[in-house]
């Protein structure tokens, strides 16, 4: 990887990891729902009118605009408006390592390899530890929140590559488009008709700031270089430095709200944080711990 690719994908993940204290800054003003919705329709619109949508069934973008816009992202939102640190939200949602081991072990029938059930084991210690020592930055909902979002994170990965989608921007587009409705209408389940009205009518500068922030920079330009980046690297390159993510977060959420980790939760995110390297590891096929089925 060349000098500038790297350094561009350090301030990639230090984007979206300062992105947990902006999503923050949007929960503070609005509903949650109501800011995710907000954000995938800046996100599609008007540039949908401009892509051409992807050669795939129409069942696979709706897929994909429910898990990323509504499982991973609206729930995730709604973690941090439930009262978890966005430090300690980027953080859990790594807990998709876990998913993405029985995902692909049960549903694409891959290797499971030690390195993979070594890093699920230290990412499931490291969680022991945030639960079994909570405090104003953590709640059991949050928790519960964003340890779902970590299961669509998984899902998302597994619809798209069973959709076999080479235009992957365009899918990106296409299936973000169907995230809004279905966020708007969870909150108007969530906070009811009338509080949705007087969010709506509270949006300043924060919210649209939030929302803006989230859609072009972390959604659209985010996820078009790391894609590129995917396409020009081997998977084994690039995705380690996803590790940089949680620790921009808690570094943002320190600079601007304040919050920070005791020492327990300290080592709890260095436990997680090296579970997910290790999950990383890529060992050679005759060590895989459980053989291909069939």
């Amino acid at each position: 990887m060349t000098r500038q690719d790297s350094l561009l994908l350090v301030l990639l993940m230090a984007l979206w990891g300062f992105n947990f204290s902006v999503i923050k800054l949007g929960v503070n003003n609005i509903d949650p729902f109501l800011l995710t919705a907000l954000r995938f329709s800046l996100a599609v619109l008007p540039l949908i009118f401009f892509v051409r949508r992807p050669n795939v069934p129409w069942r696979y973008l709706m897929a994909y605009g429910l898990t990323f816009g509504v499982g991973v992202w609206g729930l995730t939102t709604l973690s941090v408006s439930a009262g978890l640190s966005s430090g300690l939200a980027s953080l859990l949602l790594d807990m998709s390592v876990i998913s993405s081991l029985l995902v692909g072990r049960y549903l694409l029938k891959e290797h499971v390899t030690v390195s993979k059930v070594l890093g699920s084991v230290l990412a499931l210690i490291g969680l022991g530890l945030i639960i079994w020592h909570q405090d104003a930055t953590v709640t059991p909902l949050g928790i519960a929140l964003v340890l779902s979002a970590s299961v669509f994170w998984s899902i998302n990965g597994l619809i798209v590559k069973r959709s076999g989608t080479r235009a992957v921007f365009a899918f990106n587009i296409w299936g973000m488009a169907f995230a809004p409705i279905p966020l708007f209408v969870l909150a108007l389940c969530v906070s009811g008709p009338s509080s949705v009205m007087q969010s709506i009518a509270d949006i300043n500068g924060s919210v649209l700031f939030s929302a803006a922030f989230q859609a072009y920079p972390t959604t659209l330009l985010g996820y078009w270089f790391w894609n590129k980046m995917i396409v020009k690297y081997s998977v084994s390159s690039v995705a380690p430095m996803t590790l940089l993510v949680p620790v921009f977060a808690l570094i943002g959420g320190y600079i601007f709200f304040g919050e920070s980790l005791d020492v327990v939760q300290a080592i709890a995110a260095v436990i997680i944080l090296l579970g997910v390297a290790v999950s990383e590891i890529k060992l050679p096929a005759r060590r895989a711990v459980i053989a291909k089925a069939g």
